[in-house]
């Protein structure tokens, strides 16, 4: 099993910057694939950052791409997402996802089914 809390959200102006944090417990995060989705009032959860377990893969949905990163502390055991450039079409609650293995993993990080755990979320508005 894995636990994980995620803390760092509010509200910002747009251009503002703000970070994410997930800490994980019960298992240590150089083992496991790391992610973010987010959901917007009214819509599907999307997709937004996936770190592979070695963290030499990250990827990113195209709306963030320059925008956000994602990044880890090992021996915190937290993943983190950089916000930058904050859009209002940005605002949602952010939650954070994990699996210990995703068959195929290039071709299917960005699939929220193929999460086995996840975090309570965290708002994030962005005033225009």
């Amino acid at each position: 099993q894995v636990q994980l809390v995620e803390s760092g959200g509010g509200l910002v102006q747009a251009g503002g910057s703000l970070g994410l944090s997930c800490a994980a417990s019960g298992r240590t995060i150089s083992t496991i694939i790391m992610a973010w989705f987010r959901q917007a009032p009214g819509k599907e959860r999307e997709f937004v950052s996936a770190m592979s377990w070695s963290g030499g893969r990250t990827y990113y949905t195209d709306s963030v791409k320059g925008r956000f990163t994602i990044s880890r502390d090992n021996a915190k055991n937290t993943v983190y997402l950089e916000m930058n450039s904050l859009k209002p079409e940005d605002t949602a609650v952010y939650y954070c996802a994990a699996v210990p293995i995703i068959p195929y993993f290039s071709a299917n990080y960005y699939k929220d089914e193929k999460y086995d755990y996840w975090g309570q979320g965290t708002q994030v508005t962005v005033s225009s």
